[in-house]
């Protein structure tokens, strides 16, 4: 049976926002073409939704989906006056989302972290929103720990993401949690979408999709990917570039939104990942193979980024035993 997800949409709601979830997760599906989540939309009552532009939807089903939803997500809606003043819930969104499951996921996109917020989901945990109301935010619900630096937040149960293409971000985070790397990638190949940019990158980035020209540091980016399993140095991308290091650093900064280093270092977990789920090579020549150079590197890192061994993951995304590469 596919994962069921439900998408919440609010009077108020971004309409491009409320499109991601269904975008991301039905492009997720096996070899066969067989979709591995299925996503219902509803709204409170199964009424018209008035959204943020100068048009209303209509969606075909009420508040009930979210009881048997394995996923809930609301869908980006910025915060009434009524909210920022008081930090409550009207009550019919109150008890729309007191109808969720206990053991289903909740995400919030963008600005409905208010929501989870102010129904007090939040409360001790760790949590990020639109870098424009994350004080706002911290004012109004001092109980949660809100973070302005991240694309989005992983609480295990509970999600929170950034604004805009955040949102994309953690779907397709959520479809390599549930299926693995391969999965992901397929999933954001289809939707032409980078494949991973992890949760921790900073909100501020200004050139997103950089242009491909003579100053950009795409060429070295392509050549660092075709050369992963090779000890590239920060020099060794910045001669490849024609650029000192301090210049080349700063441009790959403003076009990338994180440093050469640490991209190099994602770019190398993606690709261990995706061996890890698809071969049987051992760990120790799947850590040489991305440029890791032993096993003790290759834990570490997963360690810091996924909280588990690389054995672990394996097990837990069933790569199968008679792959060989």
């Amino acid at each position: 049976m596919p994962h069921r997800v439900a998408v919440l949409a609010l009077d108020g709601v971004l309409p491009l926002d409320l499109g991601i979830p269904a975008r991301v997760f039905n492009e997720a599906c096996e070899p066969d073409g067989t979709r591995l989540y299925s996503v219902t939309t509803c709204s409170l009552g199964g009424r018209p939704v008035r959204t943020h532009e100068d048009f209303r939807i209509v969606v075909d089903h009420d508040e009930s989906a979210l009881e048997t939803a394995d996923t809930v997500v609301i869908a980006t809606q910025e915060p009434s006056r009524e909210l920022l003043a008081t930090g409550e819930l009207p009550d019919d969104v109150a008890a729309a989302l007191h109808r969720i499951g206990p053991q289903a996921r909740i995400v919030s996109l963008c600005t409905s972290a208010f929501l989870l917020a102010a129904a007090g989901l939040l409360d001790g945990r760790r949590a990020t929103t639109h870098w424009a109301l994350c004080d706002a935010m911290a004012r109004l619900f001092p109980k949660v720990e809100v973070d302005p630096n991240v694309l989005f937040v992983d609480n295990g149960r509970i999600l929170t993401s950034a604004g805009g293409a955040a949102g994309i971000d953690l779907c397709l985070h959520l479809v390599r949690r549930d299926h693995g790397a391969a999965v992901a990638s397929a999933a954001a190949r289809r939707c032409v979408v980078a494949p991973w940019r992890e949760g921790g990158q900073a909100q501020f980035i200004e050139h997103p999709v950089p242009p491909d020209t003579d100053r950009s540091t795409s060429a070295t980016r392509q050549w660092a990917l075709d050369r992963l399993a090779e000890p590239l140095t920060l020099e060794d991308l910045a001669r490849h570039a024609n650029m000192s290091v301090r210049t080349f650093t700063r441009r790959f900064r403003n076009e990338v939104g994180t440093s050469p280093l640490k991209w190099l270092a994602q770019r190398r977990l993606e690709h261990a990942r995706l061996l890890l789920e698809t071969t049987d090579l051992p760990v120790s020549r799947i850590a040489t193979a991305c440029g890791f150079g032993d096993p003790v590197a290759l834990r570490k890192h997963f360690s810091a980024y996924l909280g588990m061994s690389p054995l672990a993951y394996r097990r837990a995304h069933n790569a199968p035993a008679a792959t060989r590469g």
